[in-house]
């Protein structure tokens, strides 16, 4: 720990969390433009909803459990930090200011919580979204947290690498993606009904600010304004555009035309397993991972359709499959340019990487599978977790917001924006219609 603030490392890390934060907004967008046109405003709130809720937890306990200093078994960190207490203007951490710092990791928390949302969409109530988040905040990314980022986490001692969030942000929120799935069953219609993006548009928009975030996600946790960001910048860059060129190209052989849609899920695919070997991978190292992720996980997204769970906007298929591969890649792809002295099996640094890489990924997947169905089942047997079928089929939306994204949903349900059910008031009529 530096005693002195680096002021350009203070900037940069000042400019990244806003990135980071920004990602939470263009995810909202993404999700919204993904799902039907009844249920794009409950897809947004869900986002937005979990940048306060995170925030309120983190800043209360999450951070200190996080980075406090360990409690036994790198598996906790202490309450030293409860309230943010014993922090100043003038506590440093890595170069910069320690409220920095905890503000930078929590919009990773953020994000990743906001992630989980997709493999619900259009079917969870948002008072139990409301309890759920702050409660999976502490009990599955404050834990995973501390054991790959923490200086004492078990996971950290064990040597396996997760530069920006393999494990802690993409493996977590598949892995409780899938569980919540599970717990809520799939919409009605899956598998019978066509429930296509309703805005294109929209999801590319939220994959460019998804994508613009992302620099500041991966090259940010360089913790310094350097070479070594520079050279994660660039990997961040490659991984985006090859895993959109491996989607597409697997598009275009399966199913005979490449799509807008493939084209932004590619680059969510690359981006994705880039994340986590972006600090120990060569270019030409994030090249491969960005192009084996985008092909690997077009087929990917196609497994809930054979296994029957519904992961509605493909958060297993992306975020958990993705993650897998970017973190597994580590154990063949390292650099010892990169990493200072770890190399990948295809370097020549055998399969011990690959073995530390692959016991990570399972416990981090299992505990938070477990951990988040565990919770899922609670919540749903105490408060109830889904919608009545009703109001799924009227549209989330106007069910639980009594708002609508769009007119023709309003005038097709006979409802107007803060109505709330009732029914609008019938235009007056002519003077001479009156008289008739």
């Amino acid at each position: 720990m530096l005693d002195t603030i680096d002021p350009a490392t203070t900037a940069w890390l000042l400019v990244s969390t806003a990135l980071v934060l920004l990602m939470t907004p263009g995810l909202a967008l993404f999700y919204g433009g993904m799902v039907r046109s009844k249920g794009v405003l409950n897809m947004i709130m869900m986002s937005f909803v979990s940048i306060a809720l995170v925030t309120v937890v983190w800043l209360v306990a999450g951070y200190s459990l996080a980075f406090g200093d360990d409690i036994g078994g790198g598996l906790l960190g202490g309450l030293e930090h409860l309230g943010m207490a014993g922090i100043t203007p003038d506590t440093t951490r890595s170069g910069i200011p320690e409220f920095l710092f905890a503000t930078f990791q929590l919009t990773f928390a953020i994000l990743t919580a906001a992630l989980i949302s997709g493999a619900i969409a259009d079917r969870a109530k948002f008072s139990s979204w409301m309890v759920f988040v702050p409660v999976w905040a502490l009990a599955v990314y404050v834990p995973v947290a501390h054991w790959v980022w923490g200086p004492d986490g078990w996971i950290a001692k064990l040597g396996a690498l997760d530069f920006a969030g393999g494990l802690v942000v993409e493996i977590v929120s598949g892995a409780s993606a899938l569980a919540l799935a599970l717990v809520l069953g799939p919409r009605i219609g899956f598998r019978s009904e066509p429930m296509r993006p309703h805005n294109l548009p929209m999801v590319l928009l939220g994959v460019g600010l998804l994508w613009f975030g992302w620099f500041g996600f991966n090259a940010g946790s360089a913790m310094a304004a350097d070479g070594r960001a520079a050279a994660v910048f660039l990997n961040t860059l490659v991984a985006g555009c090859t895993g959109l060129l491996g989607w597409l190209f697997v598009e275009q052989k399966r199913d005979g035309h490449p799509t807008t849609f493939g084209a932004a899920s590619g680059v969510v695919a690359g981006l994705v397993a880039i994340t986590p070997s972006c600090g120990w991978v060569s270019m030409l190292g994030a090249a491969v991972v960005g192009v084996v992720a985008g092909a690997v996980c077009s087929f990917a997204v196609g497994w809930k359709f054979r296994f029957g769970y519904d992961d509605s906007l493909d958060v297993v298929g992306v975020h958990l499959v993705g993650g897998i591969v970017g973190t597994l890649l580590i154990g063949l792809l390292a650099a010892e340019v990169m990493t200072g002295g770890v190399e990948g099996l295809l370097y020549g640094g055998g399969v011990a990487q690959l073995g530390k890489q692959t016991l990570a990924v399972a416990v981090v997947g299992l505990y938070a599978f477990g951990v988040t169905y565990g919770l899922g089942k609670i919540l749903d047997r105490w408060i109830g977790f889904r919608i009545t079928a009703d109001q799924e089929t009227t549209g989330i939306d106007l069910a639980l917001h009594a708002e609508s994204a769009y007119e023709h949903a309003v005038l097709a349900h006979g409802t107007q924006p803060g109505l709330f059910g009732r029914e609008p008031e019938r235009p007056r009529q002519r003077a001479d219609e009156d008289e008739a």
